[in-house]
């Protein structure tokens, strides 16, 4: 479900893992099962299933029916499966992994009962966790894009949860691809603004009113830019608002124009889009809990104790005093040194191995050590 035209992180994700087995491990087919508007296989590893679209649902499906995914996943005679979604791909993932004797990979990218406790209410976050924990106690191994999401697995029983920091593409986001004099003047501001940025989805849990809050008790000179949310937050003449950047490059080139990103969600999964603004050089005002607070610190930004509006501003304030060619200096070099790709997805495939015993699995330097 979490696969959509206009997604995010989870979609980069896949795309690059797709990118890095295609080069790095070239014995290793990789098919994408995903919802869709029709059954379809595109011939390039893409299969597609009918799902009807989400009400409001920013281009989002709702699978449905278990047994036509298990079928679908059958058909493709999978040595490991990986599962993206606990809810009918995610079943019907298990159910194929039964049926076909292979080991199914539960990766968790986010917390069903935090987000039950704020669009449904809390008297809902804990059946639903317990119904999540039980879907990834399932699983032949339980993942998750941080160590926050992990534990918060391992607090509803999935004991053996691994944390996995996601990666970042270091060449596309870069902050070469910036022109802050062309942006500013695409978005008629002076140089004299101060332009916040936020990139996702206009989801309630991405406390977009926390942003515009705090930009309007900052007012002059900053300007907060809203790229592909702003369907999810109020009008305010302090927010301009942007469409989805569909391509990577184009979202990098708008992001390396700006001055500092700002996320203000303090239940992130992980929040794969501030790895990706600091490796444009830019400095990040995220909130000290969830899995943001793995990526920033004060080295590279700050941290507000709250996601209130107030607070937040006054975190803005904190970080335009310091030095910010440094922070985004920074901000780069720990991209670069702490969050390349490659070490993601070899410890990923190093799992998908160790389950299936397929040595396609293992890189060269590996099979030649298991070799002796």
């Amino acid at each position: 479900m979490l696969y959509a035209p206009r997604s995010g992180g989870v979609r980069r994700y896949l795309n690059a893992k797709r990118a890095w087995l295609a080069e790095n491990r070239p014995g290793v087919r990789h098919t994408l099962v995903v919802p869709g508007p029709r059954d379809a296989h595109d011939g390039h590893g893409r299969v597609s299933i009918y799902a009807a679209p989400l009400p409001f649902g920013d281009g989002y499906r709702w699978p449905i029916g278990k047994t036509s995914w298990m079928e679908r996943l059958i058909r493709q005679r999978p040595d490991v499966i990986e599962a993206g979604d606990p809810y009918t791909p995610g079943l019907a993932a298990l159910k194929a992994g039964d049926a076909l004797g292979v080991p199914v990979v539960g990766f968790c990218h986010t917390d069903l009962g935090a987000l039950a406790a704020l669009h449904i209410g809390e008297w809902a976050e804990k059946p639903v966790q317990k119904r999540w924990a039980a879907i990834y106690r399932q699983f032949d191994q339980a993942v998750a894009p941080s160590h926050f999401i992990a534990g918060r697995l391992i607090e509803a029983g999935v004991r053996d949860a691994i944390g996995l920091p996601l990666g970042v593409d270091v060449d596309t986001f870069h902050p070469a691809r910036g022109d802050r004099a062309a942006l500013r003047r695409r978005l008629g501001l002076t140089d004299r603004h101060r332009i916040l940025v936020f990139a996702g989805r206009p989801a309630r849990e991405k406390k977009l009113d926390v942003l515009v809050d705090a930009v309007e008790r900052l007012g002059e000179p900053y300007v907060l830019l809203l790229i592909g949310a702003g369907a999810g937050a109020r009008a305010s003449d302090r927010v301009i608002c942007m469409d989805y950047q569909r391509d990577p490059e184009a979202l990098a080139a708008v992001l390396a124009g700006c001055d500092a990103f700002v996320h203000a969600n303090d239940n992130e999964p992980f929040g794969l889009i501030v790895l990706e603004a600091m490796a444009c050089g830019l400095p990040v005002v995220g909130v000290a809990a969830g899995g943001v607070a793995e990526s920033v610190d004060e080295q590279v930004g700050v941290l507000a104790q709250a996601s209130e509006g107030g607070v937040f501003a006054e975190a803005i304030e904190a970080l335009f005093a310091r030095d910010m060619v440094a922070l985004g200096h920074a901000a780069r070099l720990r991209a670069e040194t702490r969050h390349g790709w490659t070490p993601v997805f070899e410890r990923l495939t190093g799992i998908y191995g160790r389950l299936s015993g397929s040595r396609a699995f293992l890189g060269e330097a590996a099979m030649a050590a298991a070799s002796h």
